[in-house]
Order: structure tokens, then C-alpha cells, then sequence
């Protein structure tokens, strides 16, 4: 079983930047690949980026490529999402995810509360 709690939503102006965290409970954390997905109210969840185990292959979703950095620490058993350049369209509530990686929420077997992240244009 994995635990997982996001932090450092909130509420940045368009072109701000904030880094999310997400921690997870310690035991287990290496293993999994990590993901963050986001939903936006009326909208479907959609993947943003994944990290592998070790944290040596990163993958993107086109909307964020560019602008979005994920990475993982497996001593503090957190991964983070940084957010650069952001945009209204950015606003959403953003999850964390751990299981097989890829763009698919079916690989991933535990997830985060969310956090919610709001972009004032």
C-alpha cells in the first residue's frame, strides 16, 4: 500500500511558476513509477508527466512539454512537478499517481487527494 499527499497548490498569476509535491509513504516509494495528472472542473483527468524508478527516463504530455519538470527524490520519497510559464488553461486540481508508468491512469493503482492549482490570466 502506497500513501501519497500532495502539496504546494494554490493560486499564481498567468506566467508564475509553482512546485508541486507530492510525498509518499516511505517503504514502497522506489518501486513505482510516478505520475501527476490533472483535471479541470467539466473536464476529463488527463496525464501530465511520468518518471521511471530511478528517475532516468521523464515524459510529457505536449500541452506541458517545455514548461513542466517532474522529478523524484527516492531518499526524501517525494516527487515534485515544477511549473513554469503558466497559463490559465493550467488550472486544474493535480493528482499524483504511483504504479507502471506511461500516459494511462489505468497503470497507476494509488493516487493523491489532489491539489488544486488556479492560474489568474
Amino acid at each position: 500500500q502506497v500513501q501519497l499527499v500532495e502539496s504546494g497548490g494554490g493560486l499564481v498569476q498567468a506566467g508564475g511558476s509553482l512546485r508541486l509535491s507530492c510525498a509518499a509513504s516511505p517503504r514502497t516509494f522506489s518501486v513505482y513509477a510516478m505520475g501527476w495528472f490533472r483535471q479541470a472542473p467539466g473536464k476529463e483527468r488527463e496525464f501530465v508527466a511520468t518518471i521511471s524508478r530511478t528517475g532516468g527516463t521523464t515524459y510529457y504530455a505536449d500541452s506541458v512539454k517545455g514548461r513542466f519538470t517532474i522529478s523524484r527524490n527516492n531518499v526524501k520519497n517525494t516527487v515534485y512537478l515544477q511549473m513554469n510559464s503558466l497559463r490559465a488553461e493550467d488550472t486544474a486540481v493535480y493528482y499524483c499517481a504511483a504504479g507502471s508508468s506511461g500516459w494511462y491512469e489505468g497503470r497507476y493503482d494509488y493516487w493523491g487527494q489532489g491539489t488544486q492549482v488556479t492560474v489568474s490570466s
